[in-house]
């Protein structure tokens, strides 16, 4: 036996633990620690811009060639693009988990390549950034000046150039960017009325700036081939292009050759060092701030990025100029390392309630020190598995060490508690009792390993966000649960046989009297058991009442994909009436700012006017707030902060506040999403789409009536859109004929305009070892109002000055200022939740069944985000419970080698799923992911108590006990170890239910199915398991005892001697007290002669007290009472069956029944059954 070897050598035994251990130990240390593993989609990031192009044509003339090219790319999921009236295109493409980003981003780049030449000339001078981003926030870093010293440019240039370089030079912070556009510019602002009274126009000034602010090249003196001589070579230097606003405005536009006339730029314009775009105004509790966000990175230790990137500005911080400093705004890895030392505790509270219970039941510190190493070994070798897979240190590997501790020490326990068994039952030394109990339970472990094995097995091949899930779960339990097999076939063994010795029962103390409590919860559970056996119709009924039962649960439990979380920081949009200005969006955000002071549990408020983070495009009229709230020990001190100012709480007073302080703004607070980069919110997001040819006017009135029906059904709440196709816009009608008799170009008209009112890049310069643009615009004053186009003018042909009144009308029309668009298709986003008492599985249902009523032939709907994943993951949980379920079946048939013993094993599975419903349920939680994997370990756990029990009746079967005292005496013998291990078990879960603090939901979710489940499984179904086997069990050996006469008659008739698996099936037929080794002879045709061997005893066999311990004489006589009482009805129900095993046409003798009837008699007949014969006659088989 495999066992054997190490029990011999001890030492041997400990050698190779001590290897995992020390494997383990090096791995752990090795190993990336983050919130979550990277189950976001890959993302891939386009961006351009249009300087002064309206939503539509930047739609049309940008987004439209783009999407058409970049669709279809290999490994995409869907995408989403923005195109906004700044000018700005944003396409967001999302590619399957597991695709590598560098590729992606490479497929992307040569797709926007095709594209090009259907590009506007403006868009691609001002270029496209195609980049790997995250949607997950890893820092949000506020970089602002003290007092009035800096102006908000200087501020982001000095962000930009000399910290964030520094910061993406930090170990996964690559992907670090300024929120807005903070590069510098030199700006040139453009006085119309000044051009026009000096006869000068957009274009002139453009040349003038383009021609004498270029960089030349000037060659060398005495550059190769030279004359015979030449001594020296060095380069000729030319004017570099200024970096000085004044070298911009002596610039000379225009002159006469007598030079009596020269009109300078700054006779036209005024220039200054500014920034290349004014889109976005941040601020930090009112103070101007640039704001760096470091973008969580694939493969990057987040804990350790974030504690670089502090000590990078802490370094930077000294030559900071005086009265510049910076704050961590957000640091969403405050919530991992809390969120991780909180699992990490809820580990070693579970380890302590683990121990205190096996020393209980074991009530010896040597016995509970060698069931404890198996947690020390089994976890710490768990780590060298999950670095050779590539995992992280995360928190769903820490939940599967967490489940994985009840699981490991049961193997442990098993070996330790039969051990003890056999040495204080049958006074064996402790080397030959552990010999013994390892040949009595090595199968018994190696099938609960494998059991649980292909229980988790299947979720390691579960694709996307649910499969990731899954699959750190899965495979991290799995991996220790394996190694815990090894452990308790090598090192428990081997530790029983050197450290353990006999010990006296206890005859007084509290172990005395718990004994004595256990041993008379055994005999109500043996009486128990038989009470079910003698009403099978109730059984049947209950059993079928649970089945309904469950399937009800599951129609009423709310579904979901994860649990929100406390984060330590929440969100909110601001949208402004449509049209509203940058200007007034940045003074009603301050407004909001004040109003929130008063809100309990705000640390820090971090805004950014003119982002809208719902559909991630610059907008005028949105704002977005990064509200960082005060730490979670100060919030969370008791159960009344923990009320006023958890995250749900500060957010519906900073809805109400909002609201109340400033009616012209709408404040939608948004938790961040539970897993980082799924979305952008916590709620859904929902798309509706036209893939017809709408116009945003139509798919606006679609989305209207949509949300007016949404809005009434009950499971949705916050339900809001940033769609508008009725924003105020100014139409220009340009008079194409009359500009051609006036001789005026129609591209000098639009690039006037655009020049003026929009912006364009003249030229460029460097500094700062980079290169700036200089771009050319109207001062604000001249383009604050339509009449101010009547200021433009543009030179026709003959050179006349002719004003853009001429051939331009203007009138005001409503559009959209923003047009999103979803798989190259114009569509609206709607976001929200599900209301109270809803999940969101529920309301997303109810999103559904609304579009199905309301939504025109050529609209669709889907979704992005966190919905896409749980919509995607659909049925995927309900397959891996199937194939794990059939796994289990197929191990345990390969096992036992039978078809019909894995059906009592799989029987046991539903109670556990019931129990785990009700506790579920009782508490208000969901159905989500984190459930659904509770479950998948309650299949291993029930299937892993009912095998002890069917694993010890088979074996007392095997020794010739009739079926029903074999199920009931192997409930009884494995009730106290099945106890104790499910005890562990719930000890070691029962922390997750309980948690607080960060991360607490998820831990909830987890728990509360587990030790529900738990209760179920060691009560209801180690009542119905017993049951089950002598169902499975006698219907397998009544089938299979035909069969075998028939084919003995057969082989008798040719005179081939019967083999000892047809012998020993003959034997088990009747379901009754059987000889092992008796002889058993088939005639041809069909009559059986049983022969017993000498010094067989059925009274003796059938009279072992077995499972029962620290009884009185007394309560163990009743016991075997009661025992007696149900064999002999379970006798009188066999001789039934047995008529129909064999045929009575000839009537055997007296004798012969009355042998018969000594072999099926009750255990406690006086009569003798030694060396006597039975006859049955079969006609054949």
């Amino acid at each position: 036996m495999f066992s054997n070897f190490f029990i011999k050598r001890p030492i041997f035994a400990i050698v190779v633990s001590l290897v995992i251990v020390i494997s383990g130990l090096i791995s752990m240390f090795q190993l990336p620690i983050e919130q979550y593993p990277n189950m976001a989609p890959v993302q891939i990031m386009v961006t351009a811009t249009y300087p002064g192009a309206d939503a539509k044509t930047v739609a049309e003339t940008v987004a439209a060639p783009i999407e058409t090219q970049v669709n279809g790319v290999d490994n995409m999921i869907y995408m989403t693009s923005s195109s906004s009236s700044t000018g700005t295109m944003m396409l967001t493409v999302f590619f399957d988990i597991g695709t590598d980003p560098d590729i992606a981003q490479v497929q992307v780049q040569n797709r926007v390549n095709i594209a090009q030449p259907y590009l506007p000339n403006e868009v691609i001078q001002n270029g496209l950034q195609i980049e790997k981003r995250s949607s997950s926030i890893l820092m949000l870093i506020g970089i602002y000046g003290t007092g009035d010293r800096y102006t908000r440019d200087y501020i982001n240039n000095y962000a930009n150039v000399y910290v964030l370089d520094a910061i993406k030079r930090v170990k996964g912070a690559g992907q670090s960017a300024v929120m807005g556009n903070a590069n510098q510019a030199m700006r040139i602002w453009l006085n119309p009325d000044r051009m026009a009274s000096l006869g000068i126009t957009t274009s002139d000034i453009n040349n003038a700036v383009a021609n004498q602010n270029k960089r030349f090249a000037a060659g060398n003196i005495g550059a190769a081939p030279s004359v015979p001589g030449t001594i020296q070579t060095f380069p000729v230097l030319a004017p570099s292009p200024s970096v000085d606003p004044k070298g911009y405005e002596n610039i000379i536009i225009r002159s006469n050759q007598d030079q009596s006339a020269i009109v300078r730029l700054k006779d036209v314009a005024s220039v200054e060092l500014g920034s290349q775009s004014y889109d976005v105004s941040s601020n930090m509790n009112g103070m101007p701030t640039s704001y760096i966000a470091v973008y969580q990175q694939a493969g990057a230790n987040a804990l350790d990025v974030a504690t670089n990137v502090r000590k990078t500005l802490e370094q930077l911080k000294a030559n900071f100029p005086e009265g510049l400093d910076y704050k961590v705004a957000i640091d969403t890895t405050e919530f991992v390392r809390i969120s991780i030392d909180e699992v990490i505790k809820t580990l070693f509270e579970a380890v302590l309630l683990v121990i205190g219970v096996i020393y209980i039941f074991l009530q010896s510190f040597k016995s509970t020190a060698i069931a404890c190493t198996a947690i020390v070994v089994a976890l710490t070798g768990t780590f060298v598995g999950m670095l050779a897979l590539g995992f992280t240190i995360n928190l769903l590997t820490l939940f599967g060490l967490v489940l994985a501790i009840g699981l490991v020490v049961d193997d442990a326990i098993v070996v330790v508690e039969n051990v003890e068994r056999n040495m204080s039952e049958k006074a064996m030394n402790p080397v030959d009792a552990t010999i013994l109990a390892m040949s009595e339970v090595s199968g018994p472990i190696i099938a609960t390993v494998l059991v649980l094995a292909s229980v988790f097995v299947p979720a390691a091949f579960m694709g996307g966000t649910t499969g990731m899930l899954y699959k750190q779960f899965a495979i991290t339990i799995a991996i220790s649960v394996a190694i815990s097999g090894f452990v308790a076939l090598t090192l428990t063994p081997a530790l029983c046989a050197a450290w353990l010795s006999h010990e006296e029962p206890k005859t007084h103390g509290f172990f005395f009297r718990f004994n004595q409590m256990f041993g008379r919860l055994t005999v109500k559970y043996g009486e128990w058991t038989r009470a079910l056996f003698r009403r099978t119709l109730l059984v049947i009924i209950l059993f079928a009442g649970m089945g309904v039962a469950i399937f009800q649960m599951f129609r009423v439990l709310p579904t979901g994909f994860v649990p929100s979380e406390d984060q330590g920081y929440v969100l909110a949009a601001i949208m402004l009436p449509s049209s509203a200005s940058l200007q007034r969006s940045t003074e009603a955000m301050d407004t909001i700012e004040k109003a929130l002071d008063p809100v309990k549990g705000i640390m820090t408020k971090n805004s950014i006017g003119g982002f809208s983070l719902l559909d991630g495009g610059m907008k005028t009229n949105a704002g977005t707030f990064f509200m960082t709230l005060d730490p979670f020990e100060e919030r969370y001190k008791n159960s009344e902060t923990a009320k006023e100012m958890s995250a749900d709480a500060i957010m519906q007073q900073m809805q109400y506040r909002g609201m109340a302080s400033q009616m012209q703004a709408l404040v939608v607070p948004i938790n961040p999403p539970a897993i980082p980069g799924l979305g952008t919110t916590g709620g859904f997001e929902f798309w509706i789409q036209d893939t017809g040819s709408g116009t945003p006017q139509q798919l606006g009135d679609v989305l209207n009536n949509f949300l007016q029906k949404a809005r009434q059904r009950p499971e949705l709440t916050g339900l809001t859109s940033t769609y508008n196709a009725n924003n105020q816009q100014l139409k220009i009608n340009f008079d194409r004929d009359k500009a051609q008799l006036l001789g005026l170009s129609t591209a000098d008209v639009f690039n006037t305009l655009q020049s003026q009112f929009g912006s364009a890049i003249s030229s460029q310069f460097s500094q700062f070892s980079r290169v700036w643009f200089v771009i050319m615009q109207s001062e604000p004053k001249y383009r604050a109002k339509p009449e101010d186009i009547d200021k433009l003018y543009v030179r026709n042909t003959d050179g006349e000055m002719i004003p853009l009144s001429s051939v331009i009308t203007t009138e005001y029309t409503n559009g959209a200022t923003s047009l999103p668009h979803y798989n190259g298709f114009p569509a609206a986003q709607v976001i929200g939740n599900a209301a109270p008492g809803y999940s969101s599985g529920q309301g997303m249902k109810a999103l559904e069944e609304v579009a199905a009523e309301v939504l025109p032939p050529g609209y669709t709907y889907g979704w992005t985000g966190i919905s896409y994943e749980q919509q995607s993951s659909g049925s995927s949980s309900a397959i891996v419970f199937g194939f794990g379920l059939l796994l289990v079946f197929l191990v345990l048939a390969a096992q036992y080698e039978s078809w019909a013993l894995p059906g009592s094993v799989i029987l046991a599975v539903p109670f556990g799923v019931i129990g785990a419903l009700l506790a579920t349920w009782a508490r208000g939680l969901e159905n989500d992911v984190y459930f659904q994997i509770g479950m998948l370990v309650m299949i291993g756990l029930a299937a892993k108590n009912a095998i002890l029990i069917v694993e010890f009746a088979v074996e007392l079967r095997h020794k010739g006990m009739d079926l029903v005292r074999a199920a009931i005496d192997a409930g009884e013998l494995r009730f106290r170890p099945i106890i104790m291990t499910s005890l562990a078990f719930i000890g070691g879960t029962f922390p997750l239910a309980i948690a607080t603090g960060a991360g607490a939901a998820s831990r909830h979710s987890l728990g509360t199915g587990i030790v529900g489940g738990m209760i179920g499984v060691s009560t209801l179904a180690l009542l119905f398991v017993p049951i089950f086997y002598v169902w499975f069990e006698g219907w397998a050996e009544r089938s299979g005892a035909k069969s075998a006469l028939k084919l003995a008659a057969k082989l008798s008739s040719r005179n081939i001697p019967i083999t000892d698996k047809l012998r020993s099936a003959i034997l088990r037929g009747p379901g009754t007290v059987y000889d092992p080794n008796a002889t058993v002879k088939v005639s041809p045709t069909g009559e059986l002669t049983i022969t017993n061997s000498p010094g067989f005893n059925p009274e003796g066999l059938e009279n072992q007290d077995i499972g029962i311990g620290d009884l009185t004489p007394q309560e163990q006589q009743a016991n075997v009472k009661s025992a007696d009482e149900l064999t002999d009805r379970a006798l009188r129900a066999t001789r039934q069956k047995l008529r129909k095993l064999s045929l009575p046409p000839m009537k055997p003798p007296k004798r012969q029944l009355m042998l018969l009837k000594k072999l099926r008699m009750p255990i406690r007949t006086k009569e003798k059954a030694n060396d006597e014969s039975t006859h049955i006659s079969s006609s054949g088989g």
